[in-house]
């Protein structure tokens, strides 16, 4: 295994441990706008590490330079888009929730 195998497999762990993160600030978080905000900045976040993980892992196994050269400039095209389109979704989300009168969470509330 090569030092980019390596590095592959750190980053798809540390994706996965995001997403991980992710998935238990939905569950456990009191309010609808600290769960949306668990959701856009974990799933940003771990979405960019899978995506390096896939390009540490296709430049290590390539065996055709032209083709891994396109499919690196794809995977950063679909990371672009991720970190452009997931905040603004969030944002927008956020907003509609705030619009409609979707109440914040308060400690008093809670008990």
């Amino acid at each position: 295994m090569s030092i980019l195998d390596w590095i592959a497999v750190l980053f798809l762990f540390a994706g996965s441990f995001f997403f991980l993160g992710t998935a238990i600030g939905l569950l456990r978080f009191p309010d609808f706008y600290t769960r949306t905000h668990a959701a856009g900045k974990g799933d940003t976040l771990s979405s960019f590490l899978i995506l390096a993980a896939c390009m540490c892992y296709a430049i290590s196994h390539s065996h055709d330079g032209l083709g891994t050269v396109l499919l690196v400039l794809k995977l950063l095209f679909i990371a672009n888009f991720i970190g452009i389109g997931s905040p603004t979704a969030t944002h927008a989300i956020m907003d509609a929730g705030y619009e409609t009168g979707v109440t914040h969470w308060h400690k008093d509330k809670a008990k």
